[in-house]
């Protein structure tokens, strides 16, 4: 008999004027005036001062004026726009600015200082109505796959505290899971959307390249890696705010996503891969969910074909060297990138590490970067014949607090990232949507999620699997599990 603790999980959900609603739900109920974005904004802030000391998922709050602005919504007339989610209360990953509050970057080396304009894509993102509570942390400039920043304590799992939340959008990723929020910005260049929303049991859609309205950061890099959007509980929240924010920007060259109400139930050919190209293998629990996944979906008829891993075996290294290149661009220019007092002997150890890495192989950069250009056209190749892939997000299930942290040897973490982190990376080269979706529960009471790829701009096909996964068979919420140490629930459980 297994006599190891229940697992120590944490959450904010309560009978409040949030209640257990996704922000679809608590829209409608604003429109139809059943409660006020001034009730929900409170709920939001009672909440996020009761589950912070557990989980540490804000940097900074902004709480009047978060209240300011439900107000100023209230007031409003019935008939004036405000957004799809007029009055759904949100937060903003620290490395996004908004007007009048800091943006640290989750590092020690960057005085936080505070912006005098908010961002492009918060821009995108507020435009829908959503009310700001503050700030989510993040690992140092969202390098790592852990939010555990040198300088201050661990953002931790909600579902099991003494595990990692994922990164870097990990303070979000705890606050939705959490119920302090329903949806929370997220971005990705590597993984920083669909890792945490894997962690935390959430839905987390990467879109295509292009689709949302890229920050400063995005366009000044050789090979645009980085997308934002949002971490949420469920689907439909996900596809109305893809809906929403290409009202505001429509992006040329993409099919349009348009408006998306629930599964098709049109047939599709998904490959299936197991392990990753860095020669790695998946572990045995996220295996058995993919593979769980993959009869689930062929028992709803849809077509599953295992397929090569679609990209040259070039790609691990490249890269891994393209990170590295990050690494040692915001080191050597943090002064221009950040602010003057930017102080270059305070990045933490991975920073440092990759950094130095890139100083000692920068020689392989001309041909790495032709590489990873190519991808998009080996991705697409790869594609034709198959409507989307089906993937583990994370080589394994999600590590302890500790694990990755930026104090562990260079060598040591550099090897561990590169085993945990081995099927996000390619749809960020690439530019192709990616999806992860919870599938499982861990003896540890943490989430296995899965991960879609689609063609480039086929965001549709995604949230219609999404969709279909959803309805078949609903994943647990965190308010809605007991921990138990001697109940193991995988996906096969489920089916």
């Amino acid at each position: 008999m297994d006599s190891s603790p229940a697992p120590r999980s944490a959450h904010a959900f309560t009978d409040d004027a949030l209640g257990t609603d996704d922000a679809t739900a608590l829209a409608e109920r604003i429109r139809r005036r059943d409660v006020s974005a001034t009730e929900l904004a409170e709920a939001a802030i009672a909440r996020a001062q009761a589950i912070e000391p557990q989980i540490n998922g804000l940097i900074t709050s902004s709480y009047g004026q978060a209240l300011d602005a439900a107000r100023r919504l209230d007031t409003r007339k019935h008939s004036q726009a405000t957004g799809y989610f007029a009055g759904v209360p949100t937060v903003i990953k620290d490395n996004t600015d908004i007007k009048g509050l800091p943006t640290g970057h989750g590092s020690a080396a960057v005085p936080a200082s505070v912006a005098h304009q908010t961002s492009p894509f918060a821009l995108q993102m507020l435009d829908q109505g959503f009310v700001c509570l503050g700030k989510s942390t993040l690992p140092e400039f969202g390098f790592n796959a852990t939010t555990e920043p040198a300088h201050r304590p661990p953002s931790r799992n909600p579902w099991n505290l003494d595990y990692s939340t994922g990164a870097s959008s990990g303070g979000s990723a705890a606050l939705v899971a959490a119920g302090v929020v329903p949806v929370a910005h997220a971005n990705d260049g590597g993984g920083s959307i669909r890792i945490p929303a894997a962690c935390c049991g959430l839905v987390g859609l990467k879109p295509s390249r292009g689709r949302l309205i890229d920050n400063d950061a995005a366009r000044t890099l050789p090979i645009n890696i980085i997308a934002d959007g949002i971490v949420s509980r469920s689907v439909r929240d996900t596809a109305h705010f893809m809906e929403q924010a290409e009202r505001y920007f429509r992006p040329p060259g993409l099919p349009a996503i348009g408006s998306n109400a629930g599964p098709t139930g049109n047939a599709l050919t998904i490959g299936l891969v197991l392990d990753s190209i860095n020669g790695y293998a998946t572990d045995d629990d996220t295996r058995h969910t993919v593979e769980n996944t993959a009869r689930r979906l062929e028992k709803l008829g849809h077509r599953i074909v295992p397929m090569d891993v679609p990209v040259a075996t070039t790609f691990p290294e490249d890269f891994a060297l393209y990170w590295a290149l990050l690494a040692f661009g915001v080191k050597a220019n943090g002064r221009k990138l950040f602010h003057p007092g930017f102080d270059k002997q305070r990045v933490d150890g991975l920073t440092d590490g990759l950094a130095g890495k890139f100083r000692r192989q920068f020689y392989r950069l001309p041909a790495a970067l032709w590489r990873l250009r190519r991808s998009y056209q080996h991705y697409a190749r790869a594609m034709s014949g198959f409507d989307a892939v089906l993937t583990p997000v994370l080589g394994h299930t999600t590590p302890p607090i500790g694990y990755l942290n930026p104090s562990v040897p260079f060598d040591t973490l550099f090897e561990r990232l590169t085993r945990y982190v081995g099927f996000t990376p390619l749809a960020n080269a690439t530019g192709a949507p990616a999806i992860s979706l919870p599938m499982g529960i861990t003896r540890e009471n943490l989430p296995i999620s899965v991960q879609f790829m689609g063609r480039h701009g086929d965001e549709r096909t995604l949230l219609d699997i999404a969709f279909t996964l959803e309805s078949d068979s609903p994943w647990p919420h965190l308010h809605q599990v007991t921990p138990d140490p001697q109940t193991r629930v995988t996906a096969e459980t489920m089916l």
